[in-house]
C-alpha cells in the first residue's frame, strides 16, 4: 500500500508526524511526505524534531502570499507528485489550504483521501477563515474520516457520512505532545524563566509573606497522560498566542489592551511568541514594546513553546492546536474567539470561550488569577482529546480498510 502524506505548516507537521512514523515502520505500507511548505520556517523546525525528511518539499511560501495565488501553486505543484508516485492513498490533516487543495487533487486523481482530525466543525463559515470551509471540502472528498472524538463522528454522521468509513481515534497531537514534552527542557526556556523569576530567597520570603505576588513555583496538580514529574508551574506566568485571520485588525487591537491592562497589576508576567505575519507583528509590537511584564519573543520551535507551555499558570491562545495542548498539562486556556470547532474542551471545563473584548479577557483572566478555587475547577478537569495513541489507530483503520 502506498500512503502519500501531505503537509505545510506547523501544526500539521506536529500532528502528522506520529502518524508519520508509524507509516514508516509498519510492513507493507510505502510511505513518502510531501510538503507544500505553505509556512517555511515554523515548518523546517518541527521535521528537523521529528527526524522527518520530506520526499518531495514544494517549497510554495512566499511573503504576503494570498489564499487564491496560494491554492494555485499548490494544484499546480502537488499535482505532479501525485502523478509521480501514484499512491493508494493521500493522507492530509487539519483545516489548512494545504489539505483542502489536497483532498481536491486526490478526487481528481481518483485516489482515496484519508483526512486526519475530521468532523470539527462551528457551522459559521466565516470562523475560523478560512479553516472552517477547508475542513468542509476536505469532509466531502474523505474516503476515510480520523475524527479525534465522538462529538467530531457526531457531526460528520450528521452530514451523511457512513458511520463505516468514520473512526474515532484521538488527536495525534497528544501522541506528539507526549514525545517532546518528556525531552529536556531547551536551554532558552530555562534562560527565559530565570530572567522573569525573582531568586530563589527572594521567592521563598514571598512565598512566607504575601504568596501570590512575584512567580512562585508550585507543582501540577495532576498527569493526563503527559509527564510532568519535577516540572513546576508558575503561579504568574501567562502565555499568550494569537494570530487567527478573523482577529486581524481592531480584535487583535483590543486583545493587546486586555494585555496591557493585565500587566498593569503588576504581579503577573505575559510572554507572547509572536507570528510572523505582519498583522500580528505590527499591531503586538506599536501597543506592547516596552510595556513592564510584557515579553514579545519571536516565534518559538514547538519543543521550547510545549516547556514554556508546562510551566504557564494561564493561556490565553486563539489557536486550535494549543486548545488541545493545555488540558494535557491541566493548564487553564482562555480561548480568543467567538466560537471553537472544539468544544469538547469547553464542555470538559478545560477551555473557556472569551471572545476578543478588552473587559471580557480581563475579567476572565483576573478571576482565575485571584480565585483559587476557580482556577482549580479548570485545572484539575480532564483532557478530551485522545490517550496518545491515535497514530496506530490511524493506520490499523488504514489497514483493514484495504483489507
Amino acid at each position: 500500500m502506498r500512503i502519500l502524506s501531505v503537509f505545510g505548516t506547523r501544526p500539521e507537521a506536529v500532528k502528522m508526524a506520529p502518524v508519520v512514523q508509524q507509516l514508516a515502520q509498519t510492513p507493507g505500507i510505502t510511505s513518502r511526505v510531501c510538503v507544500t511548505a505553505q509556512h517555511r520556517q515554523m515548518l523546517d523546525q518541527v521535521l528537523d524534531l521529528f527526524d522527518i525528511q520530506p520526499d518531495y518539499d514544494l517549497n510554495l511560501m512566499r511573503d504576503d502570499q494570498s489564499l487564491a495565488e496560494l491554492s494555485a501553486a499548490i494544484f499546480t505543484h502537488l499535482d505532479p507528485v501525485i502523478a509521480d508516485f501514484q499512491p493508494d492513498w493521500i493522507l492530509a490533516q487539519g483545516d489548512t489550504t494545504t489539505v483542502a487543495i489536497a483532498s481536491l487533487l486526490a478526487y481528481y486523481r481518483r485516489v482515496r483521501f484519508g483526512h486526519v482530525e475530521a468532523g470539527l466543525r462551528t457551522r459559521d463559515k466565516w470562523q475560523p477563515f478560512p479553516e472552517e470551509i477547508n475542513r468542509r471540502v476536505a469532509g466531502a472528498v474523505a474516503d476515510l474520516h480520523f475524527a479525534p472524538t465522538e462529538w467530531a463522528r457526531q457531526n460528520l454522521l450528521r452530514e451523511g457520512v457512513d458511520d463505516a468509513l468514520i473512526k474515532v481515534t484521538g488527536n495525534p497531537v497528544i501522541d506528539a505532545l507526549n514525545l517532546v514534552a518528556q525531552q529536556p527542557e531547551p536551554p532558552e526556556i530555562a534562560s527565559l524563566l530565570n530572567r522573569l523569576t525573582p531568586s530563589s530567597v527572594t521567592a521563598r520570603n514571598e512565598a512566607v509573606s504575601s504568596a501570590g505576588r512575584g512567580l512562585l513555583r508550585e507543582e501540577h496538580p495532576r498527569n493526563d497522560g503527559v509527564s510532568r514529574i519535577g516540572n513546576p508551574t508558575y503561579k504568574k506566568l501567562i502565555l499568550v498566542t494569537a494570530h487567527r485571520r478573523e482577529n486581524f485588525g481592531q480584535p487583535l487591537e483590543d486583545i493587546c489592551e486586555a494585555l496591557k491592562q493585565l500587566a498593569a497589576r503588576g504581579n503577573v508576567e505575559i510572554v507572547w511568541p509572536v507570528h510572523l505575519n505582519p498583522n500580528v507583528q505590527e499591531p503586538a509590537h506599536r501597543l506592547l514594546d516596552g510595556v513592564a511584564h510584557v515579553t514579545l519573543l519571536p516565534p518559538l520551535d514547538y519543543l521550547p513553546l510545549v516547556h514554556l507551555m508546562k510551566r504557564a499558570k494561564l493561556i490565553l491562545t486563539d489557536s486550535g492546536g494549543i486548545q488541545e495542548e493545555a488540558p494535557a498539562f491541566g493548564i487553564p486556556a482562555l480561548v480568543l474567539r467567538e466560537v471553537t470547532e472544539r468544544p469538547e474542551g469547553v464542555a470538559a471545563g478545560v477551555l473557556k470561550l472569551v471572545g476578543t473584548a478588552t473587559p471580557r479577557i480581563v475579567e476572565e483572566a483576573k478571576r482565575l488569577l485571584d480565585d483559587p478555587s476557580e482556577y482549580e475547577k479548570m485545572a484539575r478537569a480532564s483532557n478530551p482529546y485522545g490517550d496518545g495513541h491515535a497514530a496506530g489507530r490511524i493506520v490499523e483503520a488504514l489497514l483493514e480498510f484495504s483489507r
